[in-house]
Parts: C-alpha cells; sequence; structure tokens
C-alpha cells in the first residue's frame, strides 16, 4: 500500500509562523509534524509516500528530500501557490498513487494512532476513515457511524481524523480543481460505501498556536 500526505495548506490561523515554515514542519516535541507521520509509516511497512505541496514547497522538498533518511520513497506532487483543496490534491496526484487502495494522512494532525490497524482489504466498499471525538473547536462534528461501521450522515456524530484509506475509484470520473473530500464522501456515504471506526486515544488538528501549545502540554507529560 502506498500513503499520501496531505501538506499543501497555507496555514493562515498559524500565521506568523507559517509566514516562513509549512505547517507540516512546524515542530512538536523537537520533531517537524510530518516526520512523525513519515516514521509510523515506514514502521507499519509502506515503503512510498506521495506527499502533495503548494505554500513554501521547496522548504518541504529540501527538509524531506527523496525521503531516504526515513526508509521511504517520497514523492512530490507540486500544486500551484494557492492549493487544490484535500480531494483536489488527491486527485493531482492519482497517477503516483497507483490503482490499489491507499493511505492518505493530514499533514497538520498528530495523533497516536497505530497506521497498521488500517484495513489492507476494503472488500467491495471505497473507502475507510478514522473518526475521532468531537474537539471543542468543532463540536458538531463531521459523520456517524453506524452498528455496521458505515459511516453515515445521521447523529452522533464524530470528527473525521485526517486519517482514511481510499480507492483510487472514489475520485472517478471527478474533474482536477479544487474540491474537498467532503464533497466526494457525501455521494459514496449515501451508497454506504464507506466504512469507518472511532479512535480514542490522542489526535489534535494542530491549527492554531492555542492547539499547538495544549499538544506540547500533553505530549511533555506523555514523553516524560
Amino acid at each position: 500500500m502506498k500513503a499520501m500526505i496531505l501538506a499543501a495548506g497555507r496555514g493562515e490561523r498559524m500565521r506568523p509562523l507559517t509566514d516562513t515554515l509549512p505547517k507540516p514542519l512546524i515542530p512538536v516535541q523537537g520533531r517537524p509534524l510530518i516526520e512523525w507521520h513519515l516514521l509510523k509509516l515506514a514502521k507499519c511497512g509502506i515503503k512510498e509516500v506521495v506527499i502533495n505541496t503548494a505554500w513554501l514547497s521547496q522548504k518541504l522538498v529540501t527538509h524531506l528530500g527523496n525521503g531516504e533518511q526515513f526508509g521511504l520513497k517520497i514523492l512530490w506532487s507540486h500544486e500551484d501557490a494557492l492549493g487544490l483543496e484535500t480531494a483536489g490534491g488527491i486527485i493531482h496526484a492519482l497517477e503516483l498513487l497507483g490503482k490499489a487502495p491507499f493511505c492518505v494522512v493530514n499533514g497538520d494532525i498528530w495523533t497516536d494512532y497505530d497506521f497498521t490497524n488500517l484495513p489492507k482489504d476494503l472488500g467491495s466498499k471505497l473507502g475507510h476513515l478514522v473518526l475521532v471525538d468531537n474537539p471543542s473547536h468543532h463540536p458538531e462534528g463531521d459523520f456517524g457511524l453506524d452498528s455496521k461501521r458505515l459511516v453515515s450522515e445521521s447523529a452522533p456524530k464524530y470528527t473525521f481524523s485526517g486519517i482514511s484509506v481510499l480507492r483510487p475509484e472514489l475520485f472517478q470520473d471527478i474533474a482536477t480543481g479544487r474540491r474537498t473530500l467532503r464533497s466526494v464522501f457525501a455521494p459514496a456515504i449515501a451508497n454506504k460505501q464507506l466504512t469507518g471506526e472511532k479512535y480514542q486515544g490522542i489526535w489534535t488538528d494542530v491549527g492554531t498556536p492555542a492547539r499547538l501549545a495544549e499538544l506540547e502540554s500533553t505530549l511533555a507529560e506523555v514523553f516524560r
């Protein structure tokens, strides 16, 4: 299985830090966010990782190179300065991702989720999403989860973690351009084509300086 890390976002809410640093390179416990993902992906046996870039892309390329230092091969998918949003970035990179299901991880999250728990076989489904309890900044959540582990639009809703396994067919016949994953997931959910799981470990969307500080405080206790 290949993986893709979504790393093209501007990080407006993290300014001024992200004026000179791509958000995935923001350090957490002394290590850039994206490196935590790369090391965990390599540990679970993934060999190739596609990373999309837009804002300050050269800094990411310079820092990570070809991935050899992580035991990986990094394939770069460059977008224009505005980026293509989450689904748009994946569609732009489909040729690099191949024809098999692939793992997708948001580059601006931190989690202790074990990627080896992601399904290797989706069966007839188009994707599998990892959901988490709703953080205070997103109390309404994103998706429900029924008794058959099918992702739904019914309550109670949980927050999409930014971790998933997706089939290329999920994006079939969708034109390139700026597009969110929510817009791609909606018809698949309606057709009962997405499974899911709820994770209750550590997870943070590192979207603001306050959340970054809270995460550092939490991990200082975990790693002491």
